[in-house]
């Protein structure tokens, strides 16, 4: 029985015509059209190009977005409550070269968090034919700093403290990660306290809040690892800000100092972050004191 003839020559041809199209994503077929460009990677979190601030009028998440964008332009996402602060901050970022834009998000309305975070990562993937990369750092500085009687002697207050420092911040920082895992990739802040790990007797509610989120945000951690995913934990002390205006304590520092470390941090791929580094000697003292002493001192 004798096999008919193969085109080898046109087999061979058409096989390696195919390959190579593969290899260099163009499609030769007239009927499928231009492909589309990929969407770019997840940019590393000290070098990134798309930040989400979550608590778009922060002072110090305002100013890490700064220190992250101090070096190249950033598409910026503020989600906040919105006001004329909110819209401040985006003229200023917009006025010193950065794209930026705002997404309503109120901390006491839980069906704002969810449509926020839906349409801050919305533009994630080819708009008009141009890349457009995921969203690299997300920076979650949602929380208030409430008057330190009043968070305890009123149970309306104190349910209001745990609602904005524990409750808001625990259920976005849940929904990014299922975000940044989708993008194969991505860095979240959390802006905890050093309160959370230690809190003075006069601010203990805010503490209490602030551990709340800080233990949270310490398992996602070790729950994302695998995923390509960073959680990053900053422990700030008493940082001057518009929230402390009128308050001062022990080892106080800036917006801008706390936004360095936590550059610096995210570059050496640390995973908690203190700010300053002294108050975790501090903290850590103050943790295993005498009781005794520590009522004494009126700490």
């Amino acid at each position: 029985m004798r096999l008919p003839k193969l085109p080898l020559g046109d087999l061979a041809d058409r096989v390696s015509d195919q390959l190579a199209s593969r290899l260099t994503g163009r499609d030769d077929d007239p009927a499928a059209g231009p492909a589309a460009p990929a969407a770019l990677p997840v940019r590393p979190p000290h070098e990134p190009q798309r930040v989400l601030l979550l608590g778009g009028t922060s002072d110090i998440g305002l100013a890490l977005v700064r220190r992250l964008g101090r070096e190249r332009p950033l598409d910026v996402v503020l989600a906040g409550r919105p006001g004329p602060r909110l819209s401040e901050a985006v003229a200023a970022l917009a006025a010193e070269g950065h794209s930026a834009r705002a997404v309503p998000l109120d901390a006491r309305a839980p069906a704002t968090w969810s449509p926020a975070l839906a349409e801050a990562f919305g533009s994630r993937g080819v708009a008009a034919g141009v890349p457009v990369g995921p969203v690299d750092v997300v920076v979650l500085a949602v929380g208030v700093l409430p008057d330190g009687k009043r968070s305890w002697q009123d149970p309306t207050a104190a349910a209001d403290l745990v609602q904005v420092n524990t409750a808001a911040p625990v259920a976005l920082a849940a929904e990014v990660a299922q975000r940044l895992r989708a993008q194969r990739g991505g860095t979240l802040v959390v802006l905890s306290s050093a309160a959370a790990v230690r809190a003075r007797s006069t601010d203990f509610a805010y503490g209490a809040s602030k551990a709340g989120l800080d233990a949270f945000a310490s398992g996602l951690r070790e729950a994302v690892r695998g995923d390509g995913v960073r959680v990053v934990v900053v422990r700030p002390g008493f940082v001057r800000t518009r929230m402390t205006a009128g308050r001062s304590a022990w080892l106080a520092t800036t917006k801008e100092a706390v936004a360095d470390l936590t550059a610096q941090g995210l570059e050496a791929g640390s995973d908690v972050v203190w700010a300053p580094p002294g108050a975790q000697v501090v903290t850590e003292a103050l943790r295993w004191a005498p009781p005794r002493l520590l009522r004494r001192l009126r700490l």
